[in-house]
């Protein structure tokens, strides 16, 4: 059978629908059939499930702690390396298991998870297990960035690629959303003087019965902030899995043998648009006897039914041979290892920016004798600029000669800079200017390196790659506060742990600069 049929020129193919409003069937066109030589089949039918995505175009279906518990100044890391602990071990883990068991359960599952024990941070009593379950919220969120921009890649136009920086957008508005909380409780239900006025006072774990000190019920704010936040996050868990189930990813149905499986996903997908596909599971199979012929031997990757049926060491080998796509050339190692360069900079110096800018700001701000309020109202202007940058770094994506590669090369340069210019004044308007600075092209380049990481890497080993890619930052995430905390302590060496983010930061404009420009916007897999 053939894989496409030719058209008529004396007939009107312009759309006609249903009177369900559904498109009728269509066949797939000459050229959506070209240029598949030197593929094997796996990419030959990834190719298809693109071109059929793209023809489908978009439619409805892709569319105050430390006062209370009385922790010292130099333990204010551990929080910080606490969270980073869970997000390491749930990149690895999620990363691995989204491209073993598939992505449809463990993109519920993330945020459950993190809905789950964010609910039970804000009723901890004690440091040891605020510690304990920020680990088991990290874990969760660990796994959810890189299969989020998996999923998304997956499921739209390749033409539409832009979205997966703006996807971005929502860790800006999530931030202004909870620092606006922050700013409603905080302040309000925190004890006074709070940790950032002269004379705060200390914990009532510290000190003598009698003794004037900040106890639970008087600094409850933080506790309503967490929970309020694990409620938001119970009620996004009840939308992703109950109001709107998602269906399994093609790709990932395909690279499994379950061909029968990825149609019937791409059928779904045409229906609930209003529309209809090309791709049936005769295609499929009549792509691969025309592999069969023109290549040398039968495919096991992607091979449908006769990869269903492969023995289990067949299996086991085809297993470990999605790993070594990492490394399967030259131009893919260097990018491997430069992703993974880039993200351990990268969250080196925000993870030290993130942990310790909201104290410095505070601890500036309290020089300047500006409130508490003052300062949580400073962190929605702060974040808020944010969603301007992750629209910007979308925009950028398809401008000749910039691109992906050199808007991360500028981005990441402009937020190193404004980690060091912030460490030479202090003034109230420059301390806002600044962290406006840093958090915009924070936001850009982050936008763009976590849209792009999965578009460079097969769907096979992808969900693996952005984990890994994610699990070295993590890991380093980890180490970056212990090396802050140590420079900030209790003495409060400002400038020191700037310098540390801002340096680290820099870095990234050297490992994003060489990049392979191979790599960059090709077709994805």
């Amino acid at each position: 059978m053939a894989i496409y049929e030719g058209k008529d020129s004396s007939v009107d193919d312009s759309p006609k629908l249903h009177e369900s409003g559904e498109e009728p069937a269509r066949s797939l066109s000459l050229s959506e059939t070209e240029g598949l030589e030197g593929l094997s089949l796996y990419e030959k039918k990834c190719v298809l499930i693109n071109r059929e995505i793209d023809a489908q175009g978009m439619g409805k279906y892709q569319y105050p702690l430390k006062q209370e518990l009385g922790f010292l100044g130099d333990e204010t890391g551990n929080i910080s390396v606490a969270f980073s602990s869970g997000l390491t071990a749930g990149a690895f883990v999620w990363g691995v298991l989204v491209d073993i068991v598939g992505r449809q359960w463990a993109f519920n599952l993330t945020v459950l998870f993190t809905s789950v024990f964010g609910l039970g941070l804000g009723g901890t009593n004690s440091y040891p297990s605020f510690l304990v379950l920020t680990a088991f919220v990290g874990f969760g969120i660990g796994g959810n960035i890189p299969i989020d921009t998996t999923i998304t890649l997956e499921f739209i136009p390749q033409n539409r690629r832009f979205l997966l920086a703006l996807l971005s957008i929502f860790q800006p508005i999530g931030v202004v959303v909870t620092s606006g909380i922050a700013y409603g409780f905080i302040p309000k239900y925190s004890c006074s003087p709070n940790f950032s006025q002269e004379g705060a006072l200390p914990s009532c774990r510290n000190v003598a019965a009698g003794v004037a000190c900040c106890a639970k019920a008087d600094n409850m704010g933080w506790r309503y902030l967490l929970f309020t936040l694990g409620a938001i996050s119970i009620a996004v868990f009840i939308f992703r899995f109950v109001l709107f189930r998602f269906k399994e990813s093609p790709k990932y149905l395909v690279y499994r043998g379950n061909d029968e499986k990825a149609i019937g996903v791409l059928q779904y997908i045409a229906k609930f648009n209003g529309k209809q596909t090309a791709i049936t599971l005769e295609t499929f199979e009549a792509l691969a006897r025309e592999h069969n012929l023109v290549g040398s031997g039968t495919a096991i990757l992607g091979g449908g039914a006769k990869q269903l049926q492969s023995s289990a060491w067949e299996k086991t080998k085809l297993e470990f041979a999605r790993y070594k796509m990492l490394f399967a050339n030259k131009q893919m190692t260097r990018l491997t290892l430069l992703v993974w360069a880039t993200y351990i900079m990268d969250f080196w110096g925000f993870t030290v920016a993130g942990t310790y800018l909201p104290t410095i700001l505070a601890t500036k701000n309290g020089q300047l004798h500006l409130s508490l309020e003052f300062t949580y109202r400073s962190y929605v202007y702060i974040f808020l600029p944010g969603t301007v940058g992750v629209v910007i770094g979308a925009l950028m994506y398809g401008v000749p000669h910039v691109g992906r590669k050199w808007t991360m090369v500028l981005s990441s340069g402009l937020m190193g800079a404004s980690i060091f210019i912030f460490s030479a004044v202090n003034d109230e308007k420059s301390n806002i200017g600044l962290n406006v600075m840093e958090y915009f092209f924070q936001s850009m380049f982050n936008a763009v390196l976590y849209g792009w990481t999965p578009e460079v890497f097969p769907a096979p080993i992808r969900g693996t790659a952005c984990g890994l890619a994610s699990f070295w930052g993590r890991l380093f995430g980890i180490v970056s506060p212990l090396i802050a905390q140590h420079l900030y302590g209790n003495s409060g060496n400002i400038n020191s742990v700037l310098y540390l983010a801002g340096g680290v930061t820099l870095s990234c404009v050297i490992t994003t600069a060489l990049l392979p420009n191979k790599a960059i916007g090709a077709q994805s897999f």
